[in-house]
């Protein structure tokens, strides 16, 4: 006969509770555990990093950036149409070398012929104009010339009578009335010859106004004339400077004004370099520091010699004086690189300068252990910063070594290991 046993399924129901309880909790424990630990450190190829080594020692602050070789202003000249015409010839196209009295145009204005003719004929009228005044004032000068001698001869016989009369009157050989008559002639005559002598000074002077009042207008015809024909020998264009021809920017045909640029002539061998710095870098560019441009054919040192003021498409237009003999191959519009220093710092710790590294900035860096097969993240604070190095503040020491290239897909670890 079966005898029926109670409270076995519960002891059972509860055996079953409390071993799922400590199998729910060892999988939390390890879970917890597993998760304390940090993930594996991942294999790097040692030589797909690039690394350097913390130094200490001068730093040279530097900035960099593309540009063009201009030609300066000063070496640049435009040659502007000084009269009106028209173009009839273009004797040279751009790119010829060219010398100062080179021609580069011809032009025509039938206007300016015909008034370069009358100016000739009119100055031609007032010359003899002012030779026929000339005949006609020195004629009558020598008139009163020869009046104011004869007048002074006069005086001077009768002043020679007198005298002697006075003589003879002392000896009593002739009478009062003789002496008185010579005396008042002599006075008459004295008195005619001052004014004969002052009509002389007036009619010279009067010749000297009239002429010169004669020459003003003949001058006044010259330059007229001269003029016209500084504006026809215009209408020949020249270069005006020795260089190369760079633009004429009117064709045959073409009416121009006064004032029109007619032609371009630059000196290439005056040339600048435009660098272009980025405007973030371009803060501490001063007029005056020294600069080095490579030409890809030669390098050449420079010199800031002007900051452009305003800032396009993110760059900032520096100008850079050459200082020396360019490069050959050195021409306008060639494509360069230059680099400026801004400033040099002494006994700085530095370091070449990593893919995403700022200035004054922290970041995370790679710095590789005493065993050479680990580099862990360090936080590195950074100062000021160059082409190629940048400073550092805080968080290295000198001679240790950081990876510089791109870590981005390890961000996820601290810890790397090399190969």
């Amino acid at each position: 006969m079966d005898i029926k046993r109670e409270g076995i399924a519960r002891k059972k129901r509860i055996r079953m509770a409390i071993i799922g309880g400590a199998v729910l909790a060892g999988i939390a424990a390890i879970s917890f555990a597993l998760s304390r630990l940090e993930p594996a450190a991942p294999s790097v190829n040692r030589a797909t990093v690039w690394m350097d080594g913390v130094q200490r020692g001068e730093m040279i602050r530097q900035v960099r950036g593309p540009g063009t070789l201009e030609v300066v202003p000063e070496a640049i000249s435009w040659v502007a149409a000084r009269t009106r015409g028209r173009v009839d010839r273009r004797v040279l196209l751009p790119g010829v070398i060219v010398e100062a009295d080179t021609v580069i145009l011809e032009l025509s204005n039938p206007e300016l012929e015909q008034g370069l003719r009358d100016a000739e004929y009119q100055l031609r009228a007032q010359e003899a104009d002012l030779a026929d005044l000339r005949a006609t004032v020195e004629s009558a000068l020598l008139a009163q010339k020869s009046t104011a001698a004869t007048v002074g001869s006069q005086y001077n016989q009768a002043k020679l009578q007198a005298d002697a009369d006075t003589r003879l009157h002392s000896e009593n050989l002739i009478g009062d009335l003789i002496v008185k008559r010579s005396r008042v002639r002599a006075e008459e005559l004295a008195t005619r010859n001052d004014l004969e002598q002052q009509r002389l000074a007036i009619a010279t002077a009067s010749v000297d106004a009239q002429l010169a009042a004669k020459q003003a207008t003949v001058e006044q015809f010259r330059a007229l004339y001269d003029l016209r024909r500084s504006q026809k020998a215009a209408l020949t264009v020249r270069a005006g400077i020795a260089g190369v021809l760079q633009e004429v920017p009117v064709e045959v045909g073409q009416e121009v004004t006064p004032g029109a640029n007619l032609a371009r002539v630059a000196q290439p061998d005056k040339l600048k370099a435009q660098l272009r710095i980025a405007e973030t870098q371009a803060k501490d560019i001063e007029v005056g520091q020294k600069a080095i441009v490579d030409t890809r054919n030669g390098i050449i040192n420079g010199k800031v010699i002007r900051i452009d003021p305003a800032v396009r498409e993110g760059t900032v237009t520096v100008d850079v004086a050459l200082i020396g003999v360019l490069p050959k191959g050195a021409r306008p519009d060639l494509s360069v690189d230059g680099t400026i220093e801004l400033e040099r710092l002494d006994d700085v710790l530095y370091v070449g300068r990593p893919a995403y590294g700022q200035a004054e900035s922290t970041i995370g860096l790679f710095k590789l252990l005493d065993d050479g097969a680990t580099a862990v993240r360090t936080q590195v604070q950074l100062g000021r910063s160059s082409v190629n190095t940048i400073e550092v503040i805080r968080g290295l020491n000198e001679g240790d070594q950081i990876i510089l290239s791109d870590t981005s897909a390890w961000d996820a670890y601290n810890r790397i290991r090399l190969n």
